[in-house]
This record gives structure tokens, C-alpha cells and sequence, in this order.
């Protein structure tokens, strides 16, 4: 199924369109080097494939796992023997290419240099990090990203009824099909591996002959319906109740079904406020770094991220008084409590300001003891208002004693 023109190629289209480098690689004859980076199953060998097909170039490969400096340097002086023969070029492409040593990647350096071979290389390594600076500096990096459930779905689909896959002979049920694709996980390889094992089965594939091809159970659940609202209710419900072990339950059931971890990250980082909050102040930190961490490297690794701060959470000692405060004062100003700013604590820097009265009055915290000074700091309208009000739960009891001084120094009492 691998597709033979660009036009084919499912994805991607960042890097396909009129004028994008593969588009110039393609329609003109002049070599070029190309790094492609991106995720297992999202084109990159397809990618050489199609620029050697589309332009009748040679295609050479070779595997950065088993070959040596002694077969990469063999291939460049064929390569290199062919050009001086028949002018035909030679596409030059080397799958793991993160995986060649310094020594190895040298020998690639006078083929790029001299375009003797249109140099692909092909990683699922940040190149920066894993290729030398020479023979990066020569090349374009391109980026390829995880294709989506669509892109996956439109992969199966074709399969399913071109003649270079099941031509018809086989049925693929809706449900099976979204099954397929959210064990692909964004791998169009992976997504045909799992259909090819289940028509080996059965010309009718079911998520039942799916399940027994690919031995992984279906998890019943709909991004888009019940299942999704019942499970991260019970996941958020798991946490707040403390129960660490059901929280990972419910974390590991959303991360089988393919929801997105950023939506699971988002709920984390909300959570760390609405349930934890002064209780244990560092919960927000943890879940915050979740939430960056699996943005940085996703999924599978992500999940470990996930679940520390899903554990750290359900295991904090739990405070709603963020939550109850914020609301508390937000109805407040709703209600139409809102009142002047008091005239000394105004913006007095522009010019002007002195004239009227802005500043007027205002004591500097820090030049008192314990840097606190008695003065009015909220409108008269709400000015005995109790927004927050700390629980004694882990870190905020030392909080809540704090606060209750503070306010009783600020009113006078």
C-alpha cells in the first residue's frame, strides 16, 4: 500500500504543497540533502520511496542498524559510477540514520557535499542532538507529525478496497475500524499490520476478530459520548476521593481508548487548584510539568508523566478554599460590588496623577515591621468580605494560622 506520487500520500501536507522542498526535489533535477524527522509510521521511508519513483532516480537504502562505514562508502562510489556512466542519479537513503556513529556519518559528508547522491536520512531522534553539525548544516530538516485518526482512517479505508490491499474481498465493520485506528496511535504501519492480521482471520472484520488478530480488547468508549464524560468524572472523582489506585485505572482506560493527553494534562493542572490547593501548593507545580512534559514527548512515554501527577494529586491532602474564594468574590462583583479603587492605592507614575490626589497616603509594607502596614486596601463596599477561608488540611493549616493574623491586624481587631 505504500503510495508511489506524492499526490498518494497521506499526511503531511505541510510538506507537500506547491513549493514545499520535496515539491522542488521532485519536479526539478538538481540533488538535494533532506533530513526527515518525525514519528514511527508517518512516511518517512514512503517519502524516499516516492521522490526516487516519481523521478525515475536510483534508489539505494541502507540501514543505519547493520551497515558500516566500509558499505556506506561502497554505495556512494556506485553511486557516484552510475552518474558518470548514464547521468542517472542516485537517491541515497539511510533509515535510523541517529544511529551511525560520528565515523559513519563522516563518510556521508563528501556524497552530500559534492551531490553525488540525493542524501535522504530518515530518524526518530531530534537530529540536533544525534547527527553532526557538518552534514546537518547541508541539509533541510523536515518535520514530519503523528497523522491523525483521519489520516489513519483514510489509510484503512484504502486498503480495505484498493487492489494493492484487500481489493474488496473483505469487510472492515465502523466499529472495527475506529478500533484499528486507535491502536494505531498515529502509526499508518502499525494500522495495516493490525488489518492485514485481522483479514487473515476473517473476511467480516468485527472488533471481536480484531481483538483475537491484534490479542489488545477493545475499551469501550466515545471521545464523543458518554463514555468520555462518565470515565473523566470518575477519574476526577477518584482523585478528589483520594483512591490513587481508581485514578490510574481511569488514567490507563482514557489512554487505551486514544483520548488525548493533553485534554487528560489539562483536567490534572485544574484539578491541582480546584481540589488540592494550599494543601499542598507543589500539586500545582507536578501537574503543570505534566502537562508540559507530555506536550515535549507525548505518548507512551507520556503516560509516566500522567500518572505522577495523578498519583501526587490523589495523594495530597485535599483543600476546595481556592475555589470557594475565587467564587465567592467573583459573585460578589457580579452582584455589582464593586466600588472605587481607594484613592491611595491609585496608579500614580503618569503625569498628572499627583493633581488628583492619586497615591495620596500610601504606606510602603516594606517599611514596616514584618512588612505589614494597617490601611485600606478593598472598596468600602466589600471591605469586611471573607473571600477566602483556609481549611486545616497538610500545608495550609500553617497558612490558615498566618492568615487569620494578618486579616485581624488589617481590620483593627
Amino acid at each position: 500500500m505504500r503510495p508511489r506520487t506524492l499526490d498518494e500520500v497521506i499526511g503531511q501536507r505541510h510538506l507537500l504543497g506547491p513549493g514545499t522542498p520535496l515539491r522542488r526535489l521532485v519536479e526539478s533535477e538538481a540533488p538535494m540533502s533532506l533530513f526527515l524527522w518525525g514519528p514511527p509510521g508517518t512516511g518517512k521511508t514512503t517519502l524516499a520511496y516516492v521522490v526516487s519513483n516519481v523521478t525515475k532516480r536510483r534508489f539505494v537504502e541502507v540501514s543505519a542498524v547493520s551497515a558500516g562505514v566500509k558499505d556506506v562508502r561502497a554505495a556512494i562510489d556506485n553511486a557516484r559510477r552510475e552518474l558518470g556512466m548514464s547521468g542517472r542519479q542516485t537517491v541515497l537513503f539511510v533509515d535510523e540514520v541517529h544511529r551511525f556513529n560520528k565515523a559513519q556519518q563522516d563518510a556521508l559528508l563528501p556524497a552530500v557535499e559534492n551531490r553525488w547522491v540525493t542524501f535522504i536520512g530518515a530518524t526518530t531522534e531530534n537530529p540536533f542532538f544525534s547527527v553532526i553539525s557538518p552534514l546537518l548544516s547541508r541539509s533541510l530538516l523536515l518535520t514530519l507529525e503523528s497523522l491523525s485518526e483521519d489520516d489513519i482512517r483514510a489509510v484503512l479505508e484504502r486498503a480495505v478496497s484498493d487492489p494493492r490491499g484487500l481489493g474488496g474481498r473483505a469487510t472492515l465493520a465502523p466499529q472495527a475500524l475506529e478500533h484499528l485506528v486507535r491502536l494505531a496511535g498515529g502509526d499508518a504501519r502499525r494500522s495495516l499490520t493490525y488489518l492485514e492480521a485481522a483479514a487473515l482471520l476473517a473476511d467480516d472484520i468485527t472488533v471481536e476478530v480484531v481483538e483475537k488478530a491484534v490479542d489488545k480488547a477493545a475499551v469501550r468508549y466515545d471521545r464523543q459520548g458518554d463514555q468520555h464524560y462518565d470515565v473523566i468524572s470518575a477519574f476526577i472523582k477518584s482523585m478528589r476521593g483520594s483512591d490513587a489506585d481508581a485514578a490510574l485505572h481511569y488514567l490507563a482506560r482514557m489512554i487505551e481508548a486514544g483520548e488525548d493527553p493533553r485534554f487528560i494534562a489539562r483536567r490534572i493542572v485544574i484539578f491541582a487548584s480546584e481540589d488540592v490547593g494550599m494543601a499542598d501548593p507543589t500539586c500545582l507545580q507536578t501537574a503543570v510539568a505534566a502537562a508540559q512534559a507530555v506536550q515535549l514527548i507525548g505518548l507512551p512515554e507520556g503516560q509516566i508523566n500522567l500518572a505522577h501527577a495523578v498519583i501526587h494529586c490523589a495523594t495530597a491532602p485535599k483543600s476546595n478554599a481556592v475555589v470557594k474564594a475565587i467564587g465567592a468574590a467573583i459573585g460578589d462583583v457580579r452582584r455589582g460590588l464593586i466600588g472605587q479603587v481607594p484613592g491611595h492605592l491609585r496608579d500614580a507614575h503618569y503625569a498628572g496623577a499627583a493633581k488628583l490626589g492619586h497615591g495620596d497616603g500610601y504606606k510602603y509594607p516594606h517599611d514596616f515591621d514584618h512588612g505589614l502596614v494597617r490601611q485600606e486596601y478593598a472598596p468600602e463596599q466589600v471591605r469586611e468580605r471573607r473571600y477566602y477561608e483556609p481549611t486545616r488540611h497538610g500545608a495550609e493549616a500553617p497558612v490558615a494560622d498566618r492568615w487569620a493574623k494578618i486579616r485581624a491586624f488589617l481590620r483593627g481587631s
